[in-house]
């Protein structure tokens, strides 16, 4: 480690999130091959606010960077100090993170090797529970005149690599130093073989943080490439940030191609709940509308997803996360095709509905319209909701088979409805027995349409 310059580095920010947040404070201690050679500090200007939460824990107000010069102008003198050294900071992710997003901003390429000291901690000392900068601290006896500011931080990190040359033996810290600064830059909650087996090939991961809680869910076409995209050291969602902060272990299942690991994903959202996923999360309040201008009902009738009728289909309306939506939805089509109100069912009472007096609906209320013309605009503007019917005559078996390595898979699907994936047809027809009840499912339905449609695509429907 100390045969080769370094720069022991700490920052301040105003939050997370290196896209988004900026740097309040820099701290930078400077050895050269295992002499000090000096260390720098500035506040810098944000060039916005910085929240309440952060001044309490860093000390730093706005008044207090209101003068100090922005990252701009320390660019140049900053990059002069780093180019060319180890980057060396504890949580190295998050200050590597916020360094490279503010150089890139100014058309500079700053791409060091970066050794993280929480890493550096649990592999000398993997007896220890815990690594944090407190811990560290208190632990080895190490001296920090003012906690949570970057000097006084960056100054703690260079007592610490002192420290343990003189506790351990230097053959040790030079081989766990070596194999760190080779190994991919994963989050410090991970294992260094946690990426070992993750295939070059589709398939969906799961990221798990203390106690197996369920992080993240997600799904590729090329799963190496995609879980490391997450742990890049320029962190474009405060969602990455979090993730790489908490994550302890992952998981992945291969698939065969993009289908299977759509289709796989959707499934372990509903049923894992992870704390990052939004769109694929189950909901409750997903509903439809049935309308049927000959059999009924008259006025179009919202359904949860879970009344929906398989043999109906053809008479079925849009997929909503929630009432508020689907009256939402309905109300623009009301508007654009000049639709009453009444008719619809987003308003009760006799006589004209309220859109006919400001001249939107064209007055079937007031006896200005048919019924039958009327229920044709009505038909008309809901066919661009309708929920498509299903084009078969019963269930098909889909073969997705990927054109490299040639694993091969088939996927069971029923009006819409995903009823099980196997290596082989009587294996599928085996678990579709055990299979009696098809649920509707909104995200599938929609997984579906567009993978049938999409030409060249590496499905082929098999009988």
């Amino acid at each position: 480690m100390l045969d080769r310059p370094l720069v022991f580095v700490d920052l301040e920010t105003t939050g997370a999130t290196a896209h988004f947040d900026r740097i309040t404070e820099i701290g930078v201690v400077e050895v050269d091959r295992g002499q000090y050679a000096g260390e720098w500090s500035s506040l810098v200007n944000p060039q916005q606010r910085i929240p309440p939460n952060i001044q309490a824990l860093t000390g730093i107000n706005d008044a207090m960077v209101a003068d100090a010069p922005t990252f701009e102008d320390l660019a140049p003198e900053l990059f002069r100090r780093l180019e060319g050294k180890v980057l060396v900071a504890h949580n190295a992710r998050f200050d590597h993170g916020f360094l490279r997003n503010e150089f890139r901003r100014l058309g500079y390429q700053y791409t060091p090797k970066v050794l993280c000291t929480v890493k550096l901690s649990r592999r000398l000392y993997p007896q220890e529970r815990r690594h944090n900068l407190d811990s560290l601290i208190e632990r080895h006896g190490l001296s920090c005149d003012n906690r949570h500011r970057a000097l006084a931080d960056a100054r703690v990190l260079w007592e610490f690599t002192q420290h343990i040359y003189h506790e351990l033996d230097g053959e040790v810290i030079h081989d766990v130093v070596e194999n760190l600064l080779r190994a991919p830059a994963l989050p410090s909650g991970l294992p260094a073989n946690a990426m070992n087996g993750l295939p070059d090939a589709p398939g969906v991961y799961i990221f798990y943080g203390d106690n197996d809680v369920v992080l993240y869910v997600g799904k590729s076409v090329n799963l190496r490439t995609r879980v490391m995209s997450h742990f890049s050291g320029d962190h474009t969602t405060a969602k990455d940030m979090h993730i790489s902060r908490d994550i302890r272990r992952l998981e992945w299942v291969e698939t065969a191609g993009d289908f299977g690991a759509l289709i796989k994903e959707a499934q372990l959202v509903k049923r894992l709940a992870p704390m990052h996923n939004r769109r694929l999360r189950e909901t409750k309040e997903a509903c439809t509308y049935h309308w049927d201008p000959v059999d009924g009902p008259k006025i179009p009738k919202l359904l949860n997803v879970a009344e929906i009728d398989l043999s109906r289909l053809g008479h079925l309306y849009g997929t909503f996360r929630s009432k508020r939506a689907a009256r939402t939805a309905l109300k623009n089509l009301a508007d654009e095709y000049g639709l009453c109100l009444i008719v619809l069912g987003l308003e009760k009472g006799k006589g004209p509905c309220f859109a006919h007096q400001l001249r939107k609906c064209r007055g079937v209320c007031a006896g200005r319209e048919t019924e039958l013309n009327h229920a044709m605009r009505m038909s008309l503007a809901l066919s661009k909701l309708r929920i498509a019917p299903w084009p078969y005559e019963s269930r098909i078996c889909l073969r997705e088979r990927h054109p490299v390595s040639g694993r091969t898979e088939i996927h069971m699907i029923d009006r819409w409805c995903y009823l099980g994936t196997a290596n082989t047809q009587s294996d599928l027809f085996d678990e579709y027995e055990t299979r009696r009840n098809q649920t509707f499912d909104v995200d599938t339905y929609k997984l579906l349409v567009t993978a049938l449609k999409r030409p060249g695509n590496q499905l082929k429907i098999i009988d």
